[in-house]
């Protein structure tokens, strides 16, 4: 007996070991997608799920500070601590609001209608940048008095209550205050919310000083590459810029106009960085999470941060994905309907029968499914490896899916099945265009398309060719034919541009698209020329012994012989005078 209870006991022991172990893992789990953090002494709030949260400045549970459905974001802590402006979107609209850290209601303090909701690329209207040196104002950005939405223009609010003032610059994206607020630190241009990266054209923004007084103005940033998110602490002005192939810290000294750079992330971009000046520290997204730079030392520590929700998303759960249809396609014969939705490949009965879910890959995004020819099997897409390949599995999902490539890196697009069943061509999203064997799984690249789109491609009736559409050093795109055991060759030249080329049914003719007809026409609104008939059809004989698709012809007038009507016609009179029927 004695025994049992000490088993019983060992027992009940290993269980709370494990249990505490679960839950201590669950207190110390990092809780990712962490956004526009700022830092004020032994505080940082961020957005998370469209809310606001605080978090210990050395890490450690978050406390909601918000809670309304719709987003606030960019909270900035005020000079004291005592109140944290955001943008929210509490009454339809995006606008300016400040609330107590400690606790308190916001208070709106702009009420100029907002342009929002804005396509993502153009990010939020009434974006708070921080305060001014004083702590009485807020800083934002206003597209209130622009044209279109990428003018926009600072502004500062009291948070007493009144009408917001311009800064003087016309147009301005970013900025910061100089301490003594007599200096303004911006870039003219806003474009934070863009995806485009290492861009270096006009719209790559660059960092100058104004002075408010006397509006000189002085660059800072001399970089083909975009300057951004600057911050003004001191002497010096941080910011972030992509120059090195990732967003990095720089500094730049007032004083002596030195650059330099200061975090050397090769990986991810540091995003929003926003400063503690009274500490030296900034705070800044990585990879979802957020990192404190310390300017004395020069370095930067992680923040461990867990915010606590009640894990209702990530409970299991059955979702219709009806209304997440992205891709369509048939069986070979139309049994059965192929769709992409929610990041799973399903097939669907026409009539009767169960839907089957042939990936469940709740981990993974699979797409653009294909079925094969015989009906077998389908490909997709999927990052089920951490990149995009192509993946085969048996149409009735009886068996797990397999990885039929290797060795890609970026976004896969338009899989093709050869008629024959033996070959999947497919592009990139850097228009290269490859075949992949299906019972090997080796890959050959066809042709590397130097436009930035336009790859098209066909499989011939017999899959034993692939025509494709690429691109001329003259903007043209001329037709080329891949055969298979042979090499790719052009068939047309870069005169005029042919495109979305088709096989005829026999494999006689390639048959494509090409805007080389000429024929203006007066438009009636504008009194001018207008092209809008340019593109056509044409064919391309393969062979020197294959007719013409549309030969000549020409409906003639059936004509009659003058001399067989005459005798009909006398027939006629004299059968009528015979029995009497004729004229008098």
């Amino acid at each position: 007996m004695d025994e049992l209870r000490s088993t019983k006991v060992h027992a009940t022991i290993l269980i709370l070991a494990l249990m505490l172990g679960i839950s201590a893992e669950r207190v110390d789990a990092q809780t990712k997608l962490l956004r526009f953090p700022d830092l004020h002494d032994d505080r940082v709030v961020f957005t998370y799920a469209g809310d606001l949260w605080l978090a210990p400045a050395d890490g450690g549970s978050a406390v909601r500070l918000t809670s309304h459905p719709g987003v606030e974001l960019f909270a900035k802590f005020s000079p004291d601590g005592r109140y944290i402006a955001f943008t929210g979107q509490y009454d339809g609209d995006e606008q300016v609001y400040v609330v107590p850290t400690a606790v308190g209601i916001p208070q709106q303090l702009t009420f100029y209608p907002a342009a929002g909701p804005l396509p993502p690329r153009w990010g939020y209207d009434n974006q708070v940048y921080g305060w001014s040196p004083a702590g009485d104002r807020v800083l934002f950005r206003s597209l209130r008095d622009g044209w279109d939405m990428g003018d926009s223009q600072l502004f500062t609010v009291p948070i007493a209550g009144g009408l917001p003032t311009a800064l003087p610059m016309p147009e301005s994206g970013a900025g910061d205050f100089s301490p003594d607020g007599k200096r303004v630190v911006y870039s003219p241009l806003s474009r934070d919310f863009r995806h485009w990266k290492r861009y270096q054209g006009g719209w790559a923004q660059e960092l100058y000083l104004f002075d408010l007084a006397s509006h000189e103005t002085t660059r800072v940033t001399h970089h083909e590459r975009a300057d951004r998110d600057p911050m003004w602490i001191g002497d010096a002005i941080y910011f972030t810029s992509d120059r090195d192939g990732k967003n990095n810290l720089f500094r730049y000294d007032v004083t002596d106009t030195t650059r330099r750079q200061l975090t050397r992330h090769r990986e991810w971009d540091v995003r929003w960085p926003s400063a503690d000046p009274a500490r030296g520290r900034i705070v800044y997204e990585l990879a979802g999470e957020l990192q404190v730079f310390d300017l004395a030392t020069e370095t930067s520590r992680p923040l461990s941060i867990r915010v606590p929700d009640d894990g209702v998303a990530k409970r299991p759960s059955r979702v219709s994905v009806a209304g997440m249809v992205r891709d369509i396609g048939l069986s070979p014969q139309g049994e059965r309907a192929l769709v992409a939705a929610r990041g799973d490949i399903f097939t669907v009965p026409i009539e009767h029968g169960p839907t089957r879910n042939l990936t469940r890959t709740s981990g993974a995004h699979d797409r653009e499914p294909a079925w094969s020819p015989d009906g077998r099997q389908i490909a997709f897409v999927s990052d089920q490896d951490g990149e995009e390949e192509i993946w085969l599995v048996d149409q009735d999902g009886k068996t797990p899916p397999r990885q039929l490539t290797d060795g890609h890196q970026g976004r896969l697009h338009d899989l093709a099945w050869s008629p024959d069943g033996e070959r999947i061509a497919y592009r990139d999203q850097g228009q290269r265009l490859y075949v992949a064997e299906v019972s090997t799984g080796d890959t050959q690249q066809i042709v590397d398309d130097p436009a930035v789109f336009g790859l098209t491609f066909a499989w011939s009736p017999h899959g034993g060719h692939l025509a494709f559409s690429v691109g001329e050093a003259n903007g043209n795109r001329s037709l080329g034919i891949w055969s298979v055991g042979g090499r790719a060759r052009m068939i047309t030249s870069d005169r005029f541009t042919e495109r979305s080329p088709s096989w005829g049914p026999n494999g006689d003719y390639l048959f494509y698209l090409s805007p080389r007809e000429w024929r203006p026409q007066i438009g009636s609104f504008e009194f001018d020329y207008v092209l809008d008939r340019e593109v056509l059809v044409y064919a391309l004989a393969l062979r020197e012994d294959v007719a013409h698709p549309l030969p000549p012809r020409s409906d003639e007038a059936t004509v009659e012989e003058a001399g067989d009507d005459a005798e009909e016609k006398g027939e006629s009179q004299d059968g009528a005078e015979a029995d009497g029927t004729g004229d008098a």
